[in-house]
């Protein structure tokens, strides 16, 4: 029932979609859907089309990568010294507030195109997963604590018994926001940088010859790679949450 409410829905949102584009009358201005159909599959007859898709996915993944393991180590490394937190405070609030367009442009001039997305991805998620991780750390129960230290809980069993449960909320919350902006910054940043092999790049060269069907076609391919990274990314965290007993879903 919900799922066919969904698809009505959508229908719904195409057709609105498609009397704007007819009203309009001018595809450059705005490209229908039925236009942005018919250039998305002239896109995927092409290999280019499915190698910078390819790049631009290992770009933002190994960028959220990254920045997830720095984010987590060093929270990790704040909530055991007051004086790490506090001298990585202003590095954490500087990187959540610069403008992603600000970041493109320092790390063009350091690294140039090739890993630009890679670079700006991770620092966009760095803050994300520090700051939930560190607040999930900060937020463990007191009295549990000092039972693992009275029983001599230690390591493994520490971070599997206390940590793990705690900590679980927090990084999905954390990876279902920092997913979305990964790719939104990623993406942003290749326009910019203009790699050579990436969907930036294709959606750039679309906009300079203004075709804006073609436009909205790497925009689709965004949305749905996004979504897919997304849901599998949540799913191997779930698994991972079940498989350490920290989820009864």
């Amino acid at each position: 029932m919900q799922k066919g409410k969904t698809i009505i829905i959508l229908c719904l949102w195409l057709l609105i979609w498609e009397a704007l584009a007819r009203l309009v009358h001018n595809t450059i201005l705005l490209a229908g859907p039925i236009d942005t159909f018919h250039a998305l599959l002239s896109m995927l007859q092409t290999p280019e089309t499915y190698t910078s898709i390819l790049a631009t996915l290992l770009r933002i993944a190994g960028g959220f990568f990254l920045g997830a393991c720095v984010g987590v180590l060093l929270a990790t490394v704040s909530y055991r010294s007051k004086t790490i937190e506090q001298i990585l405070y202003p590095f954490v609030q500087v990187v959540k507030s610069i403008p992603v367009a600000s970041f493109v442009i320092i790390v063009l001039i350091w690294a140039g195109s090739k890993i630009v997305s890679l670079i700006i991805c991770a620092l966009v998620v760095f803050p994300i997963l520090y700051l939930n991780t560190l607040a999930g750390l900060k937020a463990t129960d007191g009295k549990m604590l000092e039972m693992a230290r009275v029983f001599r809980i230690r390591g493994k069993e520490l971070r599997r018994g206390i940590f793990y449960p705690q900590l679980f909320p927090f990084w999905k919350s954390a990876c279902a926001l920092a997913l979305g902006m990964a790719w939104k910054s990623g993406v942003a940043a290749e326009v910019i940088g203009q790699p050579l092999l990436s969907m930036g790049n294709k959606m750039y060269r679309a906009k300079i010859y203004l075709d804006t069907a073609q436009v909205f076609g790497w925009t689709a391919l965004v949305i749905l790679l996004s979504w897919l990274f997304e849901k599998a990314v949540l799913f191997a965290l779930q698994k991972w949450g079940e498989k350490n007993g920290l989820t009864g879903e």
